[in-house]
C-alpha cells in the first residue's frame, strides 16, 4: 500500500487539542471537509508534515507535536503596550480581538488584544499556538 512521501498531495481529517484536552481545531469543525495539501510545501506546521509522512489511506494516528514543530516558542519581545493615544481614534479594543499592524516598512502582521487598562492596550503579535505542544489525531483519507 503506498505510503505518504515528500511531493504528495494529501487529503486529511484532524483534530487539534492541547495537553488539557481543549480542542482547538478539527476539519469537522470546517464542514467536515478533509484538509488537502503537499507534503514538503511548507503549508501546515512542520510537525504535522512529519506525522503524515509515511502513513497509508485509511491510517489515523494520534501525535503530540513538540512547540519548535508547531508555531515555536512564545517571545516576549513580541508583546508591546500601547498608550491608546497611540490606536486610530475609532477604535474600540476588546480582550482577544485581532489587529493588523503596518510597520513602517509596509510589513503587515497580526496582533491580539491581551490585557487593557484606561490608558493603555497590550498587544500581542505571537501566534495564539505559539509555546505550546499539540496533540494532533490524523486520518488519512487519501494520497493523490
Amino acid at each position: 500500500m503506498a505510503q505518504a512521501k515528500k511531493g504528495d498531495t494529501v487529503k486529511v481529517h484532524y483534530t487539534g487539542k492541547l495537553s488539557s484536552g481543549e480542542v482547538f481545531d478539527s476539519s469537522e469543525a470546517n464542514g467536515n471537509t478533509p484538509l488537502e495539501f503537499t507534503i514538503g510545501e511548507g503549508d501546515v506546521i512542520a510537525g504535522f508534515e512529519e506525522a503524515v509522512i509515511g502513513m497509508s489511506s485509511g491510517e489515523a494516528k494520534t501525535v503530540t507535536i513538540p512547540e519548535d514543530k508547531a508555531y515555536g516558542p512564545r517571545i516576549e519581545g513580541l508583546v508591546a503596550e500601547v498608550e491608546r493615544e497611540y490606536l486610530p481614534k475609532d477604535a474600540e479594543p476588546k480582550l482577544g480581538q485581532q489587529y493588523e499592524v503596518t510597520q513602517d516598512d509596509g510589513q503587515i502582521f497580526n496582533v491580539m488584544v491581551t490585557e487593557m487598562t484606561d490608558t493603555t492596550v497590550t498587544l500581542d503579535a505571537n501566534h495564539p499556538l505559539a509555546g505550546r505542544d499539540l496533540i494532533f489525531e490524523i486520518k488519512l483519507v487519501e494520497i493523490a
